[in-house]
């Protein structure tokens, strides 16, 4: 079978796998997120933690009692890393130093999963199953009520309330991301992947020499990784270790975990509002934007540009034979077009074009679909821009879902928008021009600069892939890509609830024959034209310095 046909091939499955699945998904997180019936467990927790969960918040409540969840997170996180060594099942790893505990705590609070270390050199079990993976389940949780917030924005009218945070939270941990984890990781263990809890072991290679081995309960933890577009690995290798991901079908099941979510979400969405239309406009544009980026990675990682790729008859470095060009750009694409971060190959060995659009996918502030609710409340807000642009070209009010575009959201709008790429070009400008940070560089010119502009795109869209050629686990990095990775996952969260309460605080407006209808392609097309020259004027100048000017050399 030739690649081309392979790679046609394994894009039309993953296709047909989240279509059959969009639907009942999509309505299923609806019903979860709108029905007022508590199930008993939930009602324990609630009388456990001391919530009225019948209670409605204003947006300032509902804020504050994310932030405080997610402080409270950042803490015991920390303070697990940090005494690792005296816990259950340490497996002899010193307790994780301090300035890397307060990275790796950032990241897996805020979704990102941004790893400065080797997992199964670092971490011992406990911590990755009490600590990691919880936070693995809550980041993602955290963002889906967000988007849900928002939503509710939309179909409430003068109030400024938007729910329950503490009770979305439960509902969709125990309602949608629990159950479907159980059996996400039922199949990655029937396929290969390994969940165990066996110690080191060493082996004997053909060569004579000694090599530690070490198993875990892998598959218990991958599919929340993936489902949850947490990202980073059990293993150093993360999904190209044959424990973590095995085989072809493995490989696909994992795309479609991490795309499943965000993509079902637009259909929750169109559910909540009751308009399925205004679903299918945003998944149409989620969709588009993907393909696309699959379609030209896959292409650029063919090219024989070089000695190596044409005795290899592709760019073939850092990429398992096992899954080829296709699966691994389809992969790569994926993860990056999400706040996944997972990776199957390595994206630092990528063509320069290759990589470069690995890195654009991110700087689109992942939103095509994005991550698990960050890329529907980014999506959604991205949309209310083109509305607003759309009726400066006409002279009218916008409105949006019934909800008219005034100045106060699109503030809010703004802000949102500037506040990710201004974390990412400061904290790159930074790291170029200290001296301490230019230490980190192993690859000069080109090629370094993506490298930087890699990592704090990544850590700031709370990704957590990286050109792994940048030496990273430094004081630096650790300390301000903690603090990045903070302010870029909640202040545009901040921005989102507020836009919801101003939008809830509204009454209600019909449609009328003014209205701009944005549920037909025209919206669709304007919507990824807004995308692409946000994106095009905040970072073509960085853009142009790395991967292009290496891709053209």
């Amino acid at each position: 079978m030739s690649p081309a046909l392979a790679g046609f091939l394994q894009a039309g499955l993953l296709v047909l796998a989240l279509a059959v699945c969009w639907k009942p998904l999509g309505d299923y997180i609806a019903r979860v997120m709108t029905t007022e019936k508590h199930w008993r467990p939930e009602r324990g927790l609630y009388r456990l933690m001391g919530i009225d969960a019948a209670a409605d918040q204003a947006w300032g409540a509902y804020l504050r009692s994310m932030l405080a969840f997610s402080a409270v997170s950042v803490l015991f996180l920390y303070g697990m890393e940090r005494l690792q060594h005296f816990l259950l099942l340490p497996l002899g790893m010193p307790n994780v130093p301090p300035a890397l505990a307060w990275n790796t705590a950032a990241s897996f609070t805020t979704n990102t999963n941004w790893q400065n270390y080797s997992g199964e050199s670092t971490m011992g079990y406990l911590v990755q199953m009490s600590g990691l993976a919880v936070q693995n389940f809550m980041s993602a949780a955290a963002g889906i009520v967000v988007a849900i917030a928002l939503i509710r924005g939309f179909i409430r009218s003068r109030t400024g309330n938007l729910g329950n945070f503490w009770a979305d939270l439960t509902r969709i941990t125990l309602r949608v991301l629990l159950p479907l984890s159980i059996v996400g990781g039922l199949i990655l263990a029937a396929g290969g992947v390994i969940d165990n809890f066996a110690s080191y072991h060493t082996l004997t290679t053909l060569a004579g020499g000694h090599q530690a081995m070490v198993g875990g309960p892998v598959a218990s933890q991958e599919v929340i990784k993936e489902m949850g577009n947490n990202g980073g690995g059990f293993f150093n290798a993360n999904s190209a270790h044959p424990f973590e991901n095995p085989n072809p079908f493995t490989n696909i099941f994992e795309i479609f975990l991490l795309l499943v979510i965000p993509f079902a979400l637009t259909r929750t969405f169109g559910s909540m509002v009751k308009d399925k239309r205004q679903g299918y406009a945003l998944l149409a544009i989620m969709a588009i934007l993907w393909l696309a980026s699959v379609g030209a990675m896959t292409f650029f990682e063919a090219q024989h540009a070089g000695l190596a790729p044409q005795l290899a008859h592709a760019a073939m470095e850092g990429k398992e034979v096992r899954f080829g060009i296709p699966g691994s750009s389809l992969f790569a694409a994926s993860t990056t077009v999400t706040s996944t971060g997972a990776v199957n190959s390595f994206l630092d060995s990528f063509t320069p074009f290759g990589g470069g659009i690995a890195l654009f996918n991110m700087m689109m502030g992942e939103v095509v679909p994005g991550g698990a609710g960050a890329g529907m409340y980014g999506i959604l807000i991205l949309a209310i821009v083109t509305v607003f642009i759309g009726g400066l070209m006409v002279g009218r009010t916008p409105e949006y879902i019934g909800k008219k575009i005034r100045p106060a959201e699109m503030k809010y709008a703004a802000l949102y928008i500037l506040t990710t790429p201004a974390l990412v070009l400061i904290g790159a400008a930074l790291s170029v021009g200290l001296k301490v940070p230019r230490a980190s560089i192993l690859n000069p010119g080109p090629h370094g600069l993506t490298e930087i502009m890699y990592a704090f795109t990544s850590m700031a869209n709370n990704n957590g892939s990286a050109f792994a050629g940048l030496t990273t686990n430094t004081a630096w990095y650790n300390t301000a890509g903690g603090i990045v990775m903070l302010l870029s996952r909640f202040a545009p969260m901040i921005f989102a609830l507020a836009l919801a309460g101003s939008l809830a605080r509204q009454q209600t407006v019909p449609a009328s024959a003014g209205t701009m209808p944005t549920h037909k392609p025209l919206f669709v097309g304007m919507v990824i034209g807004v995308i692409v020259i946000i994106v095009g004027l905040t970072y073509f100048p960085a853009l142009a310095l790395g991967p292009f000017a290496e891709g053209l050399h």
